[in-house]
């Protein structure tokens, strides 16, 4: 896909217009934005630490040059003109080709609008015109509003590690989740 493709447009549920693409190169400040609004946050993700401008810019430009060359699918949800998601989809290797690791942000004050449910759906078609045969991903245990979005478009738990994560002097659990295409 190329840098800014537009794949969906919808509405959110307060009305909002969410048009969800392929990243480019002018989104470089909003994806900083939003990764560091979720480190402040303390949101649930492994993440717990600032980005510098150039440590996004270093990890953009890998995401841009394997876009290029169909190594990864990588959305963006735009609201306004700004990046308030982002998700991405990538195929395993080897004997593990057939199965699709996704992971999704959402920054605050655009959850609970249906964007992460929408963004999903759009991983699991992709996925399948990709041919994969599962999708697999990983979710802190406490965050039971991701865990109802996936269990909404079909994953089921799958497994847990326990005390996975160590947060503020917090062991949290991480649950699998996977659901089975085709």
């Amino acid at each position: 896909m190329k840098s800014g493709q537009v794949v969906e447009t919808f509405c959110a549920g307060d009305g909002r217009k969410v048009v969800l693409r392929m990243p480019r190169w002018e989104d470089l400040d909003d994806l900083l934005e939003l990764i560091n609004s979720l480190v402040e946050e303390k949101a649930e993700i492994v993440v717990d630490t600032r980005f510098s401008r150039e440590e996004e810019a270093d990890w953009l430009a890998g995401v841009l040059a394997r876009l290029e060359k169909d190594e990864i699918f990588l959305l963006v949800a735009e609201v306004g003109g700004k990046v308030i998601a982002s998700s991405d989809l990538h195929r395993g290797r080897g004997s593990e080709a057939h199965v699709g690791v996704v992971g999704i942000v959402v920054k605050k004050g655009f959850r609970d609008l249906g964007i992460g449910t929408e963004i999903m759906k759009v991983h699991i078609g992709q996925a399948e015109r990709m041919g994969l045969g599962l999708l697999i991903l990983s979710v802190y245990a406490t965050n039971r509003r991701a865990i109802h979005v996936y269990e909404k478009v079909g994953f089921v738990q799958t497994g847990r590690v326990p005390g996975k994560h160590l947060r503020e002097g917090e062991y949290i659990d991480e649950v699998t989740m996977a659901k089975v295409l085709g």
